[in-house]
């Protein structure tokens, strides 16, 4: 899983972001690089899972600065769009000319021959994005896609609820940053003093990338190891404690089952949760709350590493495309220009990838709830230079990231944290076993 947005809640309030920065200036067998000197005015098709408003500025820029070009958006729903994919590029459908790439499945994609190699924009992309967003879409020094969207991820709490119950609340400073333990026994607090129906909640309640960091904050590492990528290792003692204490969170009643990831949200958002985890988009969502919350860092667990979650999608071409050079121009607008990929984020209150772009971008995030979000510019900032801490890159992901979701569900619901592992373990040892 990957980050996005409840676009529904938050286009409104997104524009406000970016409306006053828009005057920014503007594998080996894959196909290489198209020049942009063969692109001629022509229309673009562009597919991907957000709602068609989301790219609607994007668009219009690139079009009103691209004499002749269009762009037709596809929107496919975000839980159809890796079999969509797999279906039509596999067919060699050549009426997708660009795609939405979920960044840990770019070496599956690219070993597919579903991606056109861009290399030649590497020094490019190294200049104008942190090392994370470049180095995912490098598979054995090749580039593969480029990056439209950056994430991390954020505590929020309930102010009032804590100050009710005598919790003295956390620190936006990630030096002062709490510790896995702190919080829990903080949301505990409030919970038995009655201010909060619960304690703790995570947006993205069994997906890896949220959980990602417990087991590596411990030192559990990835979950991936091997030459080859494809070895699991989700057994060892840090992976299990870090399961563990997940899986108390629901035993003991701090987090709700029940409920599906990001379908979290509205409950902080009326005022139902001490704590939440979640994104940057939820600064968005939560600016129309009547709830009085914060940001702090997210936390990690006492005695080990300070990490946070980060990626997004990126963005690449079809090697069946008849249009490769006109869609290699619009993602060069989309994600190496900075006017163009702050565009990509007007409609939507989500990170730009384009280290100018957000730049200009998180001031006014910031901005968006008045004193409720303050400190999030710098927060961000922080945590994307010195935490963020990317998915594993294997051409195994797809089958890692099913067999995972589905044992942190299981363990959310009551399965035993080691045993659930193991048969985990076991899964995706047979699903690998065709890759190799």
């Amino acid at each position: 899983m990957i980050p996005r947005t409840p676009h529904a809640r938050v286009v409104a309030v997104a524009a406000a972001v970016t409306s006053g920065a828009l005057a920014l200036a503007a594998c080996s067998s894959a196909p290489e690089t198209p020049s942009t000197g063969e692109a001629t005015p022509s229309t673009i098709n562009l597919l991907g899972p957000e709602d068609p408003a989301t790219f609607a500025p994007l668009i219009e820029g690139f079009e009103g600065s691209h004499e002749g070009y269009s762009v037709e958006y596809t929107q496919v729903p975000f839980d159809q769009l890796n079999s969509t994919l797999q279906q039509r590029l596999g067919a060699e459908d050549s009426t997708i000319d660009v795609y939405t790439v979920d960044q840990p499945r770019v070496a599956q994609l690219a070993a597919q021959g579903y991606l056109v190699d861009l290399t030649d924009l590497a020094d490019e992309a190294q200049e104008v994005m942190s090392p994370t967003m470049y180095d995912v879409n490098v598979i054995d020094e090749q580039m593969w896609a480029a990056s439209i969207w950056d994430s991390t991820q954020l505590m929020f709490y309930n102010v009032d609820a804590l100050a009710a119950a005598g919790v003295e609340p956390p620190s936006s400073d990630p030096s002062e940053r709490w510790t896995w333990e702190q919080t829990v026994a903080a949301a505990e607090q409030v919970q038995a003093a009655g201010e909060t129906e619960w304690g703790l909640i995570l947006e993205q309640i069994e997906y890896y990338y949220q959980l990602q960091p417990l087991m590596a904050s411990l030192g559990g590492g990835s979950g991936i190891t091997g030459e080859d990528a494809l070895t699991p290792d989700i057994t060892n003692d840090a992976w299990v404690e870090a399961m563990t204490w997940y899986g108390d969170l629901f035993a003991d009643g701090l987090a709700p089952r029940g409920v599906g990831s990001f379908e979290t949200s509205p409950i902080f958002a009326d005022g139902e949760s001490a704590f939440f985890v979640g994104g940057p988009w939820d600064v968005g969502v939560f600016s129309e709350s009547e709830t009085n919350w914060a940001v702090a860092p997210m936390p990690y667990f006492d005695g080990g590493e300070q990490v946070t979650p980060t990626g997004s999608w990126s963005w690449g071409i079809n090697p069946a495309s008849q249009n490769q050079a006109a869609a290699l121009l619009f993602l060069e607008y989309a994600t190496l220009n900075p006017e163009g990929n702050l565009l990509s984020t007007e409609a939507t209150t989500i990170i730009p990838a384009n280290a100018e772009a957000a730049a200009a971008y998180l001031p006014q995030l910031e901005e968006l709830a008045g004193d409720r979000s303050a400190g999030v510019a710098d927060l961000i900032t922080y945590e994307l230079e010195n935490t963020a801490l990317a998915r594993p890159l294997t051409v195994g992901y797809v089958q890692f990231e099913e067999v995972m979701n589905t044992a942190f569900a299981d363990i959310r619901n009551g399965s035993d944290p080691a045993e659930r592992l193991a048969e985990a373990t076991t899964q995706l040892e047979d699903a690998w076993s065709q890759l190799r």
